[in-house]
């Protein structure tokens, strides 16, 4: 893969290829939660607890993350742009280039559905009670459907809310650029 401009859009073919390992996602998901930099070192530590399930994660389960991070990983997200590896300091930020990766891993809720089927049902949810509340539909046409509008509103309000806070990485790390 040869290297990128830092603004150079990533081709799918490529960006499968990186997602294709689950320790580069690892990279991707845990950068995503950082603002500004971070080290190889505390990086290799919260993948290796994460791959363990133990905290602190064993030595030798942290040295090998680390080292396949520095000599594999690392590099080969750098060299597509999706992240900024100083390999001399040891530290790593995401680019806004992971921008264009972020959809390919970020499709999913954390309830296992889309965002799209999961605003589609609230949207069709919405509708359906606030027209059985107008045509009058026992026990829902006993509540005022403005009210049905209202708590639907925030509802979507929260959830827009939730799934931004969820994608702040990618415009704190804009302002740091």
């Amino acid at each position: 893969m040869a290297i990128r401009s830092r603004s150079q859009e990533i081709p799918e073919t490529d960006i499968h290829d990186l997602l294709r390992n689950e320790r580069r996602r690892q990279v991707i998901k845990q950068l995503q939660g950082t603002v500004g930099k971070t080290t190889l070192r505390d990086l290799a530590e919260s993948i290796a607890e994460r791959e363990t399930g133990e905290s602190p994660p064993p030595k030798n389960i942290r040295n090998s993350v680390y080292n396949s991070l520095h000599q594999t990983h690392l590099p080969k997200l750098d060299n597509s742009g999706i992240v900024e590896y100083e390999s001399n300091r040891k530290t790593i930020r995401l680019t806004e280039n992971a921008r264009s990766v972020d959809v390919y891993m970020e499709v999913v809720t954390p309830y296992g559905i889309t965002w799209s089927e999961y605003y589609s049902m609230l949207g069709t949810l919405s509708l359906l009670i606030v027209f059985a509340a107008l045509v009058e539909v026992p026990v829902i046409s006993m509540i005022d459907p403005v009210l049905f509008v209202s708590v639907f509103l925030v509802v979507f309000s929260v959830s827009i809310g939730y799934q931004l806070w969820m994608s702040r990485w990618v415009y704190l790390n804009a302002m740091f650029d």
